[in-house]
């Protein structure tokens, strides 16, 4: 039987709808929070939160970024990543050299204790898309794929 909690119904409560995609924005919210649940309360327990998972995620795939440009790929500001990566770096999970072409600028790379705090953090969430597309099946997935794909043009 499928784990619930109170808060994985809530997109099913009778809030009222203001527009007619109400309901679909209510379920990209509580899909996003049930989706990371796991893997939030993982990261709580190393001290960590959803913008230092973010951080780990993009550095993960992309050895040596450069703060600025992992800046553009959050789409977030200087201000918004100074204390979620300045805690990242106080606790070893990721490195900062100077970039040998660009004295000014810094490159990124996770640790090893990096790599296993992502990993783990990512598979919760991994699980739960992957038990979600076992239940849709291929034209499910493929239908889902698609309309996070036109979602995600709007960056």
């Amino acid at each position: 039987m499928p784990k619930t909690s109170q808060a994985a119904g809530l997109h099913r409560a009778s809030l009222a709808k203001l527009h007619d995609l109400d309901a679909a924005l209510e379920l990209m919210y509580y899909g996003w929070r049930g989706m990371t649940l796991e893997a939030d309360e993982y990261l709580a327990k190393q001290g960590l939160s959803r913008p230092h998972h973010r951080i780990l995620y993009v550095v993960a795939r992309r050895p040596d970024i450069a703060i600025g440009a992992l800046i553009d790929v959050l789409g977030i500001s200087k201000q918004a990543l100074n204390r979620p990566l300045h805690l990242l770096l106080e606790r070893k999970l990721l490195t900062s050299k100077r970039s040998p072409e660009q004295h000014r600028s810094k490159l990124l790379r996770l640790t090893e204790a990096g790599r296993r705090v992502e990993q783990k953090a990512s598979d919760h969430e991994r699980k739960v898309m992957r038990e979600a597309f076992d239940r849709v099946g291929a034209p499910g997935a493929e239908a889902w794929t698609t309309v996070m794909k036109a979602i995600a043009d709007n960056n």
